[in-house]
């Protein structure tokens, strides 16, 4: 038995020490091949890490070569890094790729703004590959944004550790300060639309002051970033048709366009007043706008001719508040590219709000309306409690989604629950007899709903793509409610409609493909 384990061991050693290969390698003759020509880090902040590009080097060759040097055109000075094979650095010798082989190599940069003398701001370098006969490379090119960074201090403890500003948002039960990382701003502010601004943790709005942001400016949003407008506070959005204010995440590589979820929301806490949204593009959040509010008479929020895209949660999210929606435009949630929650009150006028998520189960509607909120108390019971839904009013929207049913409304009785849909298009296809019976959803009831479609064709444009307008085959064409189309007299595009109102935020267009 010993004999047999000793030459089961001789013949393990012996198989190992024949998968190993000691080979000679040839210089390279500079026959090297590339993955790409151009290596472009599109859009890097000033002074912030970009995000890390790659490209291969290949050996074509049957024979393993040595490539003597490797470097950075720039050299040491270059705002680029390199990453060559797994091991970082700026300039590398004597680095062997296997015959028919090829290697990795990670291009990052952080770039001094006021370093560049480039008139279209690219930082330009290359990737420099030296061989006994020729060089060859691959160019490297940034685009960088000069832009305002705000973050939250923070304060080195003895032990190495850090303590971050935090806006302080409450307590808890038992008495601990709640808050999230972020900076409070002093006073009233302007954000212009001179740079960017590029937003790490979250930026407060103090009580009794305002911010203010203008017409073209441009906000990026790193992750567990947004806006918190407290008590007393007020969020004034002045964007322009053609001159829209862009919230986004400052992940701006090309596959991240249209990724949800890369930053917060923008939050307008319970006691903010008068917040108003005009004329903005909201992606890629987890919850483009919260709003909530308590005893608050006049609108919370006014919002118009806004677009919401690509929330991995909600694109509106009211709690017992009080909203004003015009021309507003959400599409791809991953719940509800709106939730009236919580009671409270909202008017609606030509919105279209069309829920094509495609990157998971999606739990909720498209709309969803409550007059209640629950919670489990200390004995892990739960607790439901109600509050009035003074008002859910929906004229001349669209409802839709790549659900049965988009519309749902969820009353729990002992408070008011006061709904009306008009001249409305309705996703609601169920043959559930319950829901069918549940008196909410009567669309004979002329007190309720008043000359609504349902399961209409609405002929979009193209719902993966967020191109939400309408074409000539919509039946939303030419059915909207024509005093209501009076008080919102322009589309979001600036379409008059008032002659003959579609339903909906967009007036009808002909489809490139249909023009003759």
């Amino acid at each position: 038995m010993r004999l047999l384990y000793s030459v089961l061991i001789a013949l393990i050693i012996l198989g190992i020490s024949s998968c190993r290969k000691d080979f000679g390698t040839i210089v390279s003759s500079g026959n090297l091949e590339f993955s790409v020509d151009t290596v472009l880090l599109n859009r890097v902040f000033d002074d912030i890490s970009s995000s890390t590009q790659t490209f291969k080097v290949y050996n074509r060759s049957n024979e393993a070569i040595t490539i003597p040097t490797i470097k950075l055109g720039r050299g040491d000075n270059s705002f680029y890094r390199l990453n060559v094979d797994g091991v970082p650095g700026k300039s590398f010798e004597n680095i062997d790729i296997l015959a028919n082989d090829s290697i990795y190599v990670f291009v990052e940069a952080t770039v001094d703004f006021e370093q560049i003398t480039d008139t279209e701001f690219f930082y330009r370098d290359s990737v420099v590959f030296q061989s006994e006969a020729i060089e060859q490379d691959v160019k490297l090119e940034a685009l960088v944004l000069d832009v305002n960074l705000i973050k939250p201090d923070r304060t080195e403890q003895p032990d190495g550790s850090f303590v971050y500003e935090t806006i302080i948002l409450g307590q808890n039960t038992d008495g601990d300060l709640l808050g999230v990382r972020g900076t409070t701003l002093s006073g009233n502010n302007t954000f212009t639309n001179t740079k960017p601004y590029l937003i790490y943790g979250y930026v407060g709005v103090a009580e009794n002051t305002t911010l203010t942001i203008d017409a073209g400016a441009t906000l990026y949003f790193h992750d567990n970033s947004g806006i918190v407008v407290g008590k007393n506070a007020t969020l004034n959005v002045n964007g322009a048709f053609e001159n829209e204010v862009l919230f986004e995440d400052d992940r701006l590589e090309p596959e991240f366009e249209d990724t949800s979820g890369q930053w917060g929301t923008i939050w307008l806490r319970a006691g903010s007043k008068n917040n108003s949204i005009n004329y903005a593009i909201i992606k890629n959040s987890v919850i483009g706008v919260i709003a909530d509010s308590i005893g608050n008479a006049n609108p919370t929020l006014t919002i118009k001719n806004t677009q919401i895209y690509n929330t991995s949660n909600y694109g509106i999210l009211g709690r017992e508040t009080n909203i004003l929606g015009e021309n507003i435009v959400i599409g791809n949630s991953g719940q509800s590219t709106l939730a009236c929650t919580v009671g409270g009150t909202y008017n609606f006028k030509h919105c279209t709000f069309a829920n094509y998520w495609r990157s998971g189960f999606r739990q909720y509607p498209s709309v969803l309306v409550n007059n209640f909120f629950s919670y489990y108390d200390e004995s892990n019971t739960e607790v439901i409690e109600t509050r009035n839904l003074y008002a859910a009013n929906f004229t001349n929207c669209i409802i839709d989604g790549n659900q049965d049913v988009e519309f749902v409304l969820n009353k729990v009785e002992g408070a008011d629950f006061n709904f009306n849909v008009k001249n409305s298009m309705l996703k609601f296809n169920t043959t559930n007899t319950e829901v069918l019976d549940n008196p909410l959803f009567d669309f004979t009831n002329a007190s309720l709903y008043q000359n609504v479609i349902r399961n209409g064709n609405l002929d979009f444009k193209d719902t993966q793509e967020n191109e939400l307008i309408i074409g000539e085959a919509s039946e939303a064409i030419g059915n909207a409610d024509v005093n209501a189309a009076l008080q919102v007299p322009n589309d979001i595009l600036n379409v008059s409609r008032t002659a003959s109102p579609d339903i909906g935020a967009y007036q009808h267009i002909i489809f490139e493909e249909e023009e003759n």
